[in-house]
């Protein structure tokens, strides 16, 4: 090869390496801000955006959690199989893009999109740590790369739950949306505008709207003239 050649070939493997590394770079500008719990994955979108990803869309309350693996215990099972009593689901060690298993202590109640794990990669499981790994052919797993678990209180439900949500943001501020209102999403009876307007609309507010035109109402000496909002 002559003179040219080689600095052509040179200048080739500059521009391949330049290439990746800013792809490495686009796709890490993609993660959470904290590099140490950064993982190679893009946003996928809000809980309203990813249902379809998910193998199993499921209401609980986390019973027992050891290692980075937690039992569920099902309330509900919103879309699936439904014959699950408890699962079994693995969340964040290494570089798996999931969430700290720390946020979700026994007790807390969750409404999770799942992932059934039907392949093992090679290093996925240590029998030496059982209770620390990729997880187990069958068990489940919660994704860290989109809504996919919205937090739940009483019979409502907070987290990244509509389009427009700040990327990333698992805890957005936002006013609880009914589980009810989800439950009529996911079978389709309602549209996601329908979810926006009730995660921005307060509750309380709404409340005592209501009570105080049913007070109102049949009080026509308390109505202004001309006022005939039911």
């Amino acid at each position: 090869m002559n003179l040219r050649g080689t600095i052509a070939t040179a200048a080739l493997r500059i521009w391949i390496a330049g290439w990746l590394l800013t792809t490495q770079a686009l796709i890490a500008s993609e993660a959470p801000g904290n590099a140490a719990d950064a993982c190679a994955c893009l946003w996928q979108g809000s809980f309203s955006e990813i249902v379809d990803r998910a193998d199993l869309i499921v209401l609980g309350e986390i019973s027992q959690v050891r290692g980075n693996a937690a039992d569920l215990e099902v309330e509900e099972v919103f879309s699936g199989p439904d014959w699950h009593q408890s699962l079994r689901i693995w969340f964040r060690t290494q570089d798996y893009c999931r969430p700290d298993i720390r946020d979700f202590p026994s007790g807390s109640r969750w409404l999770l999109a799942l992932q059934q794990i039907d392949a093992l990669p090679e290093d996925g499981f240590n029998p030496s740590t059982p209770n620390i790994s990729f997880g187990r052919r069958g068990d489940w797993q919660l994704s860290s790369c989109g809504g996919y678990y919205l937090s739940v209180t009483g019979n409502t439900v907070q987290g990244n739950l509509v389009p427009g949500t700040p990327r990333w943001d698992q805890a957005p501020d936002m006013n609880p949306v009914l589980i009810d209102l989800v439950r009529s999403y996911l079978a389709g009876r309602v549209d996601v505008e329908t979810l926006k307007r009730a995660s921005e609309e307060d509750p309380e507010a709404r409340e005592l709207m209501l009570k105080t035109r049913s007070f109102l109402r049949g009080q026509d000496d308390l109505l202004p003239d001309g006022d005939t909002d039911p």
